[in-house]
């Protein structure tokens, strides 16, 4: 059967569907599995969906929509996951803006309750089903390097990352290097990505395309993480001095954040980590869990960081340099240049110049 659809989120972009697609009304209840859903209802709250284009549309009852199956776990959202099994005519959740779908388990008050979507049936080419992991990325050269990583994590969702990872990438490429950009953990959604690259980021890609809705509950990232890092550099067109990653969600939550920045492979490549953190609490819990795990911190920003308050106590209290990416862009770009480059600076980097490549670089 054959379904002309309204809307198609972002979560499927690398599939490339077509506005009519093809469903079976047999469902496979596997995470990143396609499916075409109707909007049972209109809301004024998480009412809209991201295409793949990038745009944000709002969602109107009655909407025939492809997502993709997945599983979300935010603390300051929806908690969802992929039902056992699905069949037409059952009831599923849009779980996120980027078209993650599921059944929720839990809400939180500030969202309200999810919007309600029926199931249609899955999208199948060829006589089988649509997988968003059909179009994953395929391992890049072996003779492609990976280029030195700064790292942007945080204490929660909501606290300056993307913020923070933009203004390193605007900051650093206009004083010469040449900088990517990747979202290793989180749900789906492709706006943190068109952001780093409207802020100069030479190439951006994201954990969607290694296959994955949403890094929840996926224990060992640290193989995706070292092949997104590789294929950002063999997607562009000179070598990169630095990638700018940002860490979805917290370092404490469900979305493999750890795993990553505890891979023996990753933590080599680190230059320089930024820690973003809401309050001045976890900007003292955020670098002791940290420090724990033989991990640094070099800068820490974010909402702790909104006035001279904060920024005392983290550079007095916690002996770390602290700047706002907000308010005072310039400083934290300052701060975060010499935490990544101060090896290569020290080799005799002109100023103002771009780095060579190879001074001073992570083995």
């Amino acid at each position: 059967m054959k379904v002309r659809t309204h809307k198609i989120a972002s979560v499927v972009a690398r599939l490339d569907l077509p506005q009519t697609v093809e469903i079976s009304r047999i469902v496979e209840a596997q995470v990143g599995q396609v499916l075409v859903v109707r909007a049972l209802e209109e809301k004024r709250v998480y009412d809209v969906v991201e295409l793949t284009s990038g745009r944000m549309a709002h969602v109107s009852k009655g909407d025939v929509l492809v997502g993709a199956l997945g599983r979300r776990d935010a603390l300051r959202g929806f908690v969802g996951r992929v039902p056992a099994s699905i069949k037409a005519g059952d009831t599923l959740h849009l779980l996120n803006l980027g078209g993650v779908l599921g059944e929720v388990v839990s809400e939180n008050k500030d969202v309200g309750h999810p919007l309600r979507v029926e199931v249609l049936g899955m999208v199948v080419r060829g006589g089988r089903g649509v997988n968003i992991a059909d179009a994953a990325l395929a391992e890049p050269p072996s003779d492609t390097s990976t280029p030195p990583v700064i790292v942007v994590s945080g204490t929660c969702m909501n606290s300056g990352k993307t913020l923070a990872a933009c203004q390193a990438i605007s900051g650093l490429t206009q004083r010469g290097y040449a900088v990517g950009g990747v979202k290793l953990t989180g749900v789906a959604a492709r706006r943190d990505l068109l952001n780093m690259e409207d802020h100069g980021a030479a190439a951006s890609l994201s954990f969607v395309d290694c296959g994955l809705p949403s890094t929840s509950g996926v224990a060992d990232l640290g193989g995706m993480a070292l092949k997104l890092l590789r294929s950002v550099e063999h997607t562009t067109a000179s070598e990169l001095d630095v990638i700018v990653a940002e860490m979805g969600d917290g370092i404490i939550g469900c979305y493999g954040v750890d795993s990553i920045l505890q891979d023996d492979r990753f933590k080599p490549l680190i230059r320089a980590h930024v820690l973003c953190a809401n309050d001045l609490v976890a900007a003292w819990g955020g670098t002791k869990w940290l420090e724990a795990r033989g991990l640094g911190v070099d800068v820490v920003a974010g909402p702790a960081t909104d006035n001279s308050v904060g920024e005392r106590y983290v550079t007095d209290e916690l002996g770390l340099a602290a700047a706002n990416a907000r308010t005072n862009p310039d400083v934290f770009v300052d701060l975060v240049e010499a935490a990544a480059f101060s090896r290569v600076l020290a080799s005799g980097k002109s100023d103002g110049g771009a780095p060579d490549r190879h001074a001073g670089e992570a083995s």
